[in-house]
This record gives structure tokens, sequence and C-alpha cells, in this order.
């Protein structure tokens, strides 16, 4: 009976000689290891910080080089003024040019500080991104991992039925062969035992389908062998207020609010091109012609080139103030969402902390109806031993001290699960 139990629980935890062990802290860890959606959340950082330059946003001069090498067959018929007629088919011909140039922004309405903030903007708006993936990589995650400790737990109940189970058998056994107890109380109390191991093989397969969904999360192999042995511990010093006042702190929050204020640089980028630009422009010019035939046999000029361009818009169907207009309004839409956002978290917020709290105090009092139960259970089976009490009143019990369990274990896992959402929320999952 002992070696029966022993095998019972190697199967409820996939204990194995492969197995690995798996605390909480490492599955996160190996979550936010292996999680392709945090790599790509990753890899938009990494562009926005590679974006993030001085030069993208167009503050740093630009040099150009240039060369041009044409060979030329053409035919020369040319009269000049001295009376000589210049007349040849075919005549070979090179012209080569080669320059090199730079030029840099002095002025164009601070378009380019305007276009500088905004990309910073833009790669702190993607840090928050990636911090909101990453707590909830973890929510979900510590959502999986609770809720295979509480399948588990299930057997852990149900273990305790099927111990019950049979000693039942075991006292309509010894009755019978005494003349105390007759087939029908024998076949029930078989039924009965079979009927809890039907349970518990159900379960198992619950159990093997939580860890297969763990182990999506985790991005590791479904066909892992993983080790769970824990217990759901409730935290109960979370109060509304410190919710509600920390809301500004969830990452898609404070990414609204990001957005926001690139909209606000959008306006100023869109602003900036009804001013003047002031360009200053430096190079370096080579030229050579060349020909067989011709007034001009050979000319070659080189030298340097230095200037200072000026552009105005003066007129152009009033795009750029219609554009300015969209980007002020795009400022207010990116406001509103913010706070719809902030809204829609208060109110998740409100909602998750009531079930939170109701859970929280029904805890007490289910722990102390499994205590009762366990008691009842224990009471009845020795009635029915000394033949005082039912096979049925058995199984009452019996169904008393499982309901009284899986309602216990139900009530900590939907308030862990409320705790993780309201941590979640203010950005403080760890």
């Amino acid at each position: 009976m002992k070696r029966y139990f022993i095998i019972l629980i190697m199967l409820a935890t996939g204990i194995s000689a492969s197995s690995q062990r798996l605390t909480l802290q490492e599955a996160i860890n190996i979550a936010l290891k292996n999680s392709l959606d945090l790599q790509l959340q990753q890899n938009n950082l990494e562009i926005a910080k590679i974006n993030n330059h001085i030069g993208v946003a167009g503050g740093l001069p630009v040099v150009t080089a240039n060369v041009v090498d044409n060979e030329q067959v053409t035919s020369v018929n040319q009269k000049l003024n001295t009376g000589t007629v210049i007349q040849r088919k075919a005549a070979v011909g090179n012209n080569l040019s080669a320059n090199v140039t730079g030029s840099i922004l002095l002025y164009n309405g601070s378009r380019v500080i305007a276009t500088k903030n905004r990309l910073d903007q833009l790669e702190t708006q993607s840090e928050q991104f990636l911090n909101a993936q990453v707590q909830n990589l973890m929510a979900g995650v510590m959502t999986g991992y609770y809720d295979v400790i509480r399948q588990q737990t299930y057997i852990k109940t149900i273990d305790q039925s099927i111990g019950v189970a049979q000693k039942q058998l075991d006292i309509v056994k010894a009755q019978q062969n005494v003349g105390m107890a007759n087939n029908a109380d024998l076949f029930q109390s078989q039924l009965d035992l079979n009927a809890l191991l039907q349970t518990r093989q159900s379960q198992l397969l619950i159990v093997d389908q939580a860890h297969t969904d763990l182990l999506l999360l985790l991005n590791l192999r479904p066909d892992s062998l993983i080790v769970i042995s824990d217990t759901i511990i409730v935290d109960r010093s979370i109060t509304l207020g410190t919710i509600l006042s920390d809301i500004g702190k969830n990452a898609e929050v404070m990414a609204a609010e990001d957005q926001v204020r690139i909209n606000e640089f959008i306006v100023k980028e869109v602003g900036a091109q009804r001013y003047p630009s002031i360009r200053a422009n430096a190079g370096y010019n080579f030229n050579r012609n060349q020909t067989s035939a011709g007034n001009v046999l050979f000319n070659q000029s080189s030298g340097p080139v230095a200037g200072i361009s000026l552009g105005i818009p003066i007129y152009n169907g009033s795009i750029f103030k219609r554009q300015k207009k969209v980007a002020e309004i795009n400022v207010r839409n990116a406001t509103i969402q913010k706070d719809i956002l902030i809204r829609n978290f208060t109110a998740g917020a409100v909602r998750t902390y009531l079930s939170y709290s109701s859970t929280l105090q029904q805890l007490a009092t289910q722990q102390e109806n499994v205590i009762l139960a366990q008691k009842l259970l224990d009471l009845v089976l020795l009635r029915f031993e000394l033949r005082q009490a039912t096979i049925v009143e058995v199984r009452q019990a019996q169904q008393s001290f499982e309901n009284a369990s899986f309602t216990l274990t139900n009530l900590s896992f939907a308030t862990k699960s409320a705790e993780i959402e309201l941590y979640r929320l203010i950005n403080q999952l760890r």
C-alpha cells in the first residue's frame, strides 16, 4: 500500500531521473531569456537606439564625391572667324570631371533640434514597450506556474480521498471476513475507490496540460520534464490606494505619455519647414576636356569652391500649414488615448482589487472549513469502522472534504492571480 502511494506521488509531480526541478524565479529567468516576443521588442529598441543620432536628425555635414569619365566619338564641322574650316569624322574625345562637396545646415527653424528630441523620445518609448512586454511575460509565467501548483494540489486532495476509500474497503473486507458485512458494501466500496482512481487519472492529464502550457511560455520543448514543488503564498498587504496612485508607473501608460511628446516634437518639425534654410557649402572641382579635333583640343580646370545657400519657402499651396494643423490634432488624439488607457487600467485595477479583497477575506474561513471537513471525515470513518455510520455517510463526508479543499485551492489561486495582475498594472512584478 505504501509503495502504491509513492508511485502515485511520483506520477503526480512528474518525478523522473531526467526531470528538472523548477522554481518560480528560474521559470521567469528562462522565459525572459527564451521569449521570441521579447527578442522582437529588444530588436525594436536596438533600432531606436541606432536611429537616435544627430546625423539622422540632419545635424551633421554631408560630404559627397562624384567622378564622371566620358569617352566620345564625334564628327567635327567648324568654321572659325579667321576663315579656317575644320572638318573631321570620328574625332575621339574625352571628358573627365570630379568633385568633392560638403554641406552643413546652419539654420532651418530648429528643425534638427526637434527631430533629435523626437528620436530621444522614440528610444524612451521603445524601452517602455520592452518593459511592458517583460511585465506581461512575467505575469503569464507566474500565473501558469501557480496554475500547475493548483492542479497538483487537486491531486493531493484526491489522494487523501483515495486513502480514505482504500481504508473503507479494508474495513468492509475485515468485517465481511467475520460475517458483519455483505457483498453490497464490498462492491460499493470498490466502486468508490475505482471512481476516485479514474478522477485522479483525469486530473493527471490536466496537470500534464498545465505543464505544457507553462513550457510554451518558457519556450522550451513541450515534452521537457519539469518538477514544480511549491505552495501558493498570498501577499495580504496590497491596498487599493497604493495601486491607484501608482497606475501612472504602468509601462504602457508611460509609453502613451511618450507618444504625446513625440507628436509635440512633430508639430515643431513641421512648423520649422516654414522657416528659411541656410546651408554652408564647400568643395573642390576638377574638369578635363580633351579632343582630337576642333577649336579647343585640351581644357583643364580645378580649384576649391565655397559659398552659402539660402532657401526661403514662399508658397506651396498651404501644405506646411495644413500639416502642422494635422500634427496638432495628433497631439490631442495621443493625449485622449493616454487618458483612455489610464481610465481602463484604473477600472481594471478597481475590479481586480475587489476580487482580490473578496477572495482574501474568504481564505481564512475556508481554511477553517477544510480543518472541520477533515475532522468530520476522520470521525465518520471511525464511526463506520464501529458500524455506527453507513457507506453513504462516509461518501458524503468525503465529498464535503473534497469540496472544501478544492474551494480553498481555487480561492488561493484566484487571490494570487489578482495579486499578480495588480502588481503588473503598476509595473512592479519582480
